[in-house]
């Protein structure tokens, strides 16, 4: 029988945020397996896979996490494959459980906003005694199914916690929850964020450019990585510069809708033109 020796893949990602290494990644909101291994190619050091508003659930997710290892079997030498992580739609140690068992080892929790619910998920995440994963990794593909023989003694290392900070109440607790033990990074979120702050839509307000300032510098004060979501490139270099470490740049059918609204612009603003004789595709 084959079976794998090779220890329990190290989660990349969580190495380079640790670091302080820029990752720049691409939200997934389609819920599309064929558009997900298409842009596991196309350079982004992380993927985005979003439960929580986009249309994905456990099998969606499950189809969109293989498509993605699909893909890096076909990237050229050198280039290092997209990590995939999961936005969960709540905060459910349940959930938790069954998306890691998916082999998803860096999950994004939505709503975090006491130190005592970052820690509820840290040990969601962890195998006891560090936490209180369930046991069940040789019926999942976490695990391949046993083919990673120590998976139970090393999954607790390589799994990546990041809580997203998007109220005020989050904010006003954004040191205590940054330092809670088994938290990798905070994420913060400028829509709800700022609609917390009574500012709705104005994620560019200087108050709440002010705030996601504050907390990116308190999350980086504490040691932990700090992340966003900034799909106007300005806005995106101005965070990096900051100090944030892993930042999403796009959203997929944002960029599809876009590219396809002005493409439609530019044929529908000019005169039509003489049909063509030549061929084309």
């Amino acid at each position: 029988m084959n079976t794998l020796t090779s220890p329990l893949p190290v989660n990349a990602f969580k190495q380079a945020i640790a670091h302080r290494q820029t990752q720049v990644g691409l939200w997934l909101a389609t819920g599309e397996p064929y558009l997900a291994e298409m842009l596991a190619g196309t350079g982004f050091d992380w993927l985005l896979i979003d439960g929580e508003h986009g249309p994905n659930d456990l099998r969606q997710a499950l189809a969109q996490l293989q498509a993605i290892g699909s893909a890096t079997s076909t990237l050229p030498a050198g280039v290092t494959p997209p990590h995939p992580a999961v936005r969960l739609p709540v905060g459910d140690p349940v959930l938790v459980k069954q998306y890691l068992e998916l082999g998803v080892q860096t999950l994004l929790v939505p709503m975090i906003d006491t130190a005592l619910q970052a820690l509820e998920m840290a040990r969601a995440m962890r195998y006891p005694p560090q936490g209180i994963r369930g046991m069940g990794s040789g019926l999942a593909r976490s695990s391949r199914w046993h083919r990673y023989p120590q998976y139970i003694q090393e999954a607790n290392d390589q799994v990546c916690l990041l809580v997203q900070v998007e109220t005020v109440e989050a904010l006003n607790n954004i040191d205590a929850i940054a330092v809670t033990p088994g938290v990798d990074g905070v994420f913060i979120g400028p829509a709800d964020l700022s609609t917390s702050m009574g500012l709705h839509g104005q994620s560019d307000h200087p108050e709440v450019v002010a705030a996601i300032r504050h907390g990116i510098a308190r999350t980086v004060h504490a040691g932990k990585a700090a992340g966003i979501l900034a799909t106007q490139e300005a806005q995106a270099r101005q965070w990096i510069e900051a100090g944030a470490s892993f930042v999403a740049v796009g959203v997929d059918i944002t960029l599809l809708s876009r590219a396809a609204q002005a493409l439609a612009a530019r044929f529908k603003s000019r005169p039509e033109a003489a049909p063509s004789t030549g061929g084309g595709y």
